[in-house]
Formats: C-alpha cells, structure tokens, sequence
C-alpha cells in the first residue's frame, strides 16, 4: 500500500471560514473558561434570570465579599460577556445577550443533525429553529 501526500489548494473563501472558525473557538474557549468557576457561571445565571444587578446584590446572593465579586464582575467584563451601566454610586451589571447569545447557538448551529435541527446527547434532545422575522414569508 503506497500512502501520498496532496497538497490542498486552499481558496480564499475556505481560508475565511477556516479564519472564522478560529476566531469562534478561540472565543468559544474564553466563554468556557470564564463560565468553568462556579461563581462566575452563578453571575450569568442571575443575569439571564434578571435585567441587571449591582454589585451589593451579587454579594448578597454569592455570600461573597464585594472585592471577591469585583474580581468577577471584572473579568466577566473583559471577556465581554457582561456590560455596566453607572447609576449615582452603583454600577449595574447585566449580560451582552447579543455576544453571549450568539456563541451559544453558533455552538449548537456546528453540532446540529442536518436532517432534523436537533442535538442529542444521550436522553437529551435539544432542538434548535430561527425564530421568524415579521413581515417575510417563510414558505
């Protein structure tokens, strides 16, 4: 059996998606990252649940101290999964949906059956459709 090597002509539009699909791991891993300490992923459960939250109220619910939960706050808002809106003396904690959103489906979108919209994993059945946008037909 002789095994050869081909060399890929790599297109400019195959190096754009292989671009963007680095560009999606690479933020898919720092989500993952800031998502791995528990409280951090207790922050963005609060703010998927609520509006927004000020720093006082995150301490209440994590019983952390607020140089522990400034610390959070903080690097969730470098990786730019939160934003903050300044009230008086208060900053206002809430999730950049758009970002955090739109990871996660790109996410699902890549693991998705082609036959049927749905990822499984194990008994778990997630589906996944594009909500319609008003005033266009979709037959």
């Amino acid at each position: 059996m002789i095994a050869t090597l081909e060399q890929r002509n790599i297109t400019a539009e195959a190096a754009e998606f292989e671009k963007q699909s680095e560009d999606f791991r690479t933020e898919l891993a720092c989500l993952c990252k800031m998502l791995a300490d528990p409280n951090r992923l207790r922050i963005v459960f609060f703010l998927l649940h609520e509006d927004e939250l000020n720093v006082t109220e995150f301490c209440k619910r994590l019983e952390q101290s607020q140089p522990a939960v400034s610390h959070h706050l903080a690097l969730l808002k470098q990786a730019g999964i939160l934003k903050v809106r300044r009230d008086g003396k208060h900053n206002f904690y809430a999730v950049c949906r758009d970002r955090f959103q739109g990871v996660m489906v790109q996410l699902f979108e890549s693991m998705l059956e082609p036959s049927n919209g749905e990822v499984r994993i194990k008994d778990f059945r997630l589906t996944h459709s594009r909500p319609e946008v008003a005033g266009l037909a979709t037959d």
